[in-house]
């Protein structure tokens, strides 16, 4: 008798997902089941699958939605991350386990009790970034105090970016994953994060410009912004007395620089809609951020305005972008500078067919054992097959697929809400994962910290 499992929302992160259920699915014994408020985008090889059914699921139809779980034997939603509560509530009720790729939400978190009650096993953050972080970082972490150290220093960066062999426009980004969080990011919060035992507070608007730069081996130099609470998992890696614990995001270097372009005019304002906004040019959108001139140009004013010399790359960079196209237009409808400006970069940066994108993931751990001071850097490159089997697909979808299958065959079954940081989940995944080319390397390096009763800062 097959073992059911249900996976809500079949968006861009789940070919890797599918296809492990799927390839597994007369070995294993399972039946899946997707369903999708759009199933026309799946793939016909999926929808033809013998061990598969695709259905139309619209998530907030109450009778539809608790019927398709109830016959389910676990859950995995791939929903946008406010939908999942709607499917856990339904799991409580009707006793299945669920496995998402998202932070944990405080509605998802106050299930922990009734979770623990019926002995079902709740896993959030079980993709990349949440994800992976954890679980790579927590082995290292868990490794150096088994053996007596005492962590000082952890920071850790993530990035979804274009390989080297697609990277072809001058700002070295393409979009792997949702648009929206790209041009979003940052807001909604002062960055906040632990350095050589000070807090520091970075504000949304100086954010893209207080950049920390590495270089990983045989693929160059990046950089890194800081993500707007680093201290969220504090207490859940047990790094409550570390000096120095910084998360942030990754891109190439100069992105962050010429991204703060578009956050000083106001284009990333998602919190105010633009009159007129359909059918507005692309040089009028731009306009609508600089002062009236009756005779300067939209590009000088622009120019003067940010202090752009002419043979500054950040010039070259907006060029490329089309942002004065007189012709080119906004479709949008009242739309958001946000929303604005995210069609327009998805004119440029949009992952064409065979485009590869790239994951990138660096640790640094600085700790102290026998009274020597040392540290371990670590990274994971991962590229992409197509714009479908993406880098990121894989590396979001495939650890949410091995969790899953690891719950039904009773290998993870502490029960309660939870993300993966324990040794239950994070060693026969992280192991499972290596076959999949996801793998980290360890590097000692020279300890880079400071000494806390030398410096006073």
């Amino acid at each position: 008798m097959s073992r059911k499992i249900l996976v809500v929302g079949a968006g861009k992160s789940t070919s890797f997902l599918i296809d492990y259920f799927l390839e597994k699915s007369d070995d294993e014994q399972l039946h899946l089941t997707i369903g999708d408020i759009n199933p026309a985008v799946i793939a016909d090889h999926i929808q033809s699958h013998e061990s598969c059914t695709v259905l139309q699921l619209d998530i907030f139809d109450d009778a539809q939605r608790k019927e398709v779980i109830s016959e389910s034997d676990i859950v995995v939603s791939m929903l946008p991350a406010r939908m999942h509560i709607k499917v856990a509530e339904d799991c409580i009720v009707f006793g299945k386990h669920l496995v998402t790729a998202s932070y944990v939400s405080d509605e998802i978190k106050a299930l922990d009790a009734r979770a623990k009650e019926k002995g079902l096993v709740f896993i959030n953050e079980m993709g990349l970034d949440p994800g992976i972080d954890h679980m790579s970082a927590m082995q290292i972490i868990d490794n150096i105090r088994s053996k007596g150290g005492k962590m000082l220093l952890f920071e850790s960066f993530t990035g979804g970016l274009v390989a080297p062999e697609s990277d072809n426009n001058l700002w070295n980004y393409k979009f792997t994953w949702n648009p929206r969080n790209v041009v979003v990011a940052g807001q909604g919060g002062t960055a906040k994060f632990l350095q050589e035992g000070t807090y520091k507070y970075i504000p949304y608007n100086q954010l893209f410009r207080r950049t920390e730069f590495f270089e990983i081996e045989g693929y160059g130099k990046f950089e890194g912004y800081a993500n707007r609470d680093s201290l969220n998992y504090r207490e859940a890696y047990g790094l409550q007395d570390v000096l120095t614990l910084y998360r942030g995001t990754m891109r190439r270097v100069g992105f962050s620089k010429a991204w703060n372009m578009f956050v000083q005019l106001g284009m990333t304002d998602d919190s105010y809609q633009v009159e007129n906004s359909e059918g507005m040019s692309y040089r009028e959108f731009v306009n609508l951020f600089l002062p009236y001139s009756p005779t300067d140009s939209v590009e000088l004013k622009l120019r003067h305005l940010l202090k752009i010399d002419q043979d500054d790359i950040r010039w070259e960079k907006l060029l490329e972008l089309n942002l004065f196209d007189g012709e080119k237009t906004v479709p949008l409808k009242n739309a958001t500078p946000a929303q604005i400006l995210q069609y327009i970069l998805e004119d440029s940066w949009t992952l064409q067919d065979d485009d590869k994108d790239m994951i990138v993931m660096y640790h640094k751990f600085g700790y102290e054992i026998h009274g020597a001071k040392k540290q371990i850097d670590a990274n994971m490159v991962v590229i992409g097959e197509n714009r479908t089997y993406t880098a990121m697909a894989k590396t979001v979808g495939l650890p949410v697929a091995i969790a899953t299958l690891l719950i039904l065959n009773r290998k993870i079954t502490t029960p309660g809400v939870q993300i993966p940081i324990t040794r239950e989940v994070y060693e026969p995944i992280l192991k499972e994962l290596k076959a999949y080319g996801i793998i980290f390397k360890e590097h000692d390096v020279p300890y880079l910290g400071y000494d806390p009763e030398s410096v006073k800062n």
